[in-house]
């Protein structure tokens, strides 16, 4: 805890200062332009990968970057989902995977979950993209097919449909990969295949 009231301190002392009139902004105005679903994984930071500020990104982060088919009743991460299409109206939404993903390596590798039953319940979240990747074998593979399959769950979501309906979002599947920092983009878009590199100026329009 004392290295945790140390980080406030600092904040306090050396970023708030700088910042002043950018939180004073913020603490009236909410208007993230990008929905950003990435992995709880504490290695990938969606501010930093981004070059971001406060106030920039509305980020939900899951294990496994999960993210659930649309379904009767509610959850924390439809919930999310919704808020950010339907109230803030982002214009892009990114589902990021990463190189290491331990909730990906767990499923290529058959792990025994048998610990961790909430865990791997959760995992099934994932079942279109171990299908897709089987006998391809390694971890890369289905962090790459992961990013596929929820674009694809995130567009049964009735605000996603809706918004892409009326082109006001687009959706973005990434891969960071943590040794080097490249992003990949390996699905811009539900109907292209195409892997391209993202450029440093992919939201220079935002």
């Amino acid at each position: 805890m004392h290295d945790l009231a140390e980080g406030v301190a600092r904040f306090r002392r050396d970023v708030f200062p700088a910042k002043e009139g950018l939180f004073a902004r913020l603490a009236t105005e909410h208007r993230p332009h990008t929905l950003f679903i990435g992995c709880s994984d504490a290695r990938v930071v969606p501010e930093l990968i981004l070059g971001c500020e406060p106030g920039e990104l509305f980020v939900v982060r899951t294990a496994g970057n999960l993210v659930p088919a649309h379904a009767p009743g509610t959850d924390g991460v439809a919930a999310s989902i919704e808020y950010a299409v339907a109230v803030l109206g982002v214009s892009r939404i990114v589902v990021c995977g990463h190189s290491a993903c331990g909730a990906m390596t767990a499923l290529a590798e058959g792990h025994d979950l048998a610990a961790a039953p909430a865990v791997a319940e959760w995992l099934r979240h994932a079942d279109a993209a171990a299908a897709r990747a089987a006998g391809d074998g390694g971890t890369s593979v289905l962090v790459r097919e992961n990013v596929h399959a929820q674009l694809a769950n995130l567009a049964t979501h009735p605000s996603v449909a809706r918004a892409l309906a009326r082109n006001t979002v687009t959706l973005h599947g990434w891969v960071f990969d943590i040794a080097t920092g490249r992003v990949t983009d390996v699905h811009s878009d539900l109907h292209s295949d195409v892997h391209s590199d993202v450029h440093s100026d992919a939201f220079a329009d935002a």
